[in-house]
């Protein structure tokens, strides 16, 4: 798996920006890594996307921000020059795929169907994006495409919310999920970057589904459906894990930081 689509795993929710004021893009970056998503999507869908992407990424140099919506090659060759680290399109355009392969960008194409998926295998793709999600079928068509690819891997976008995010992120073979809830139009144009700031630590929050078992020993355990993903958001709020005392897999993960959190699956 591409390093950058691995990272992406990792912080689980990509949210999906469409910006009409380029200038926004800064702050916005600095709101969605405040709250705990230092990713993004930034649609071709207005004018100035490719400005977006480069304020964001001067913005917050660690941060990975792609390109969606991009239709084209021309497009493709915008954002990667704006410094866009992955490519998404909402359907599956086998030109625009091995320019992106060419340029050694990962490219994400929009696949619905069996028939899209197995294209995509074709041209040597392990990743795709599963959109619509809701509208196509939801979770329940993501794993029915996924019995027979068993080497592919999704990321579904569309109809996503804080309700139902968690189910599709509790599937192995999805390797994040896209989203436009916590960085929504309207606060978005009024430039309300503490509220998206909010609305972004909420969703992380619903994600990891951080619960309290007990406090023994001056030692708090915390579970989590997630707890790979959720060593990764709280080291980013400042545990300390010590990884030699993790227990990965079935049994369950076991991580104590160095104030005395243990952190297991639930």
């Amino acid at each position: 798996m591409d390093k950058i689509i691995e990272e992406l795993g990792k912080i689980g929710i990509v949210p999906v920006i469409v910006i009409q004021d380029p200038d926004k893009a800064a702050p916005l970056a600095e709101a969605l890594c405040k709250g705990g998503l230092p990713a993004a999507e930034v649609t071709f869908r207005t004018e100035g996307a490719d400005k977006a992407i480069a304020a964001m990424k001067k913005a917050c140099p660690h941060m990975i921000v792609g390109a969606g919506t991009v239709l084209t090659t021309a497009q493709a060759d915008a954002a990667i020059a704006a410094g866009a680290e992955f490519i998404v399109s909402p359907g599956l355009d086998e030109e625009v795929v091995k320019h992106c392969q060419a340029k050694g960008v990962p490219m994400l194409p929009g696949c619905a169907t069996p028939s899209e998926v197995e294209k995509a295998a074709a041209l040597g793709l392990t990743e795709v994006k599963f959109f619509p999600a809701e509208q196509a079928g939801g979770l329940a068509m993501i794993k029915a495409m996924a019995a027979p690819f068993v080497s592919m891997s999704f990321m579904p976008t569309g109809g996503l919310n804080e309700k139902n995010i968690g189910a599709y992120l509790e599937y192995p073979r999805v390797i994040a999920c896209g989203g436009s809830f916590m960085a929504n139009g309207k606060k978005l144009a009024e430039g309300d970057f503490e509220g998206i700031a909010k609305d972004t630590a909420r969703a992380v929050d619903a994600m990891l589904g951080l619960t309290f078992v007990s406090c023994e020993n001056g030692r708090i355990t915390l579970a989590s459906k997630m707890p790979e993903r959720a060593v990764y958001h709280m080291t980013r709020r400042g545990a300390s894990f010590d990884e030699g005392t993790a227990k990965y897999g079935n049994a369950g993960l076991e991580s104590i930081d160095g104030t005395g959190i243990r952190l297991v699956r639930r």
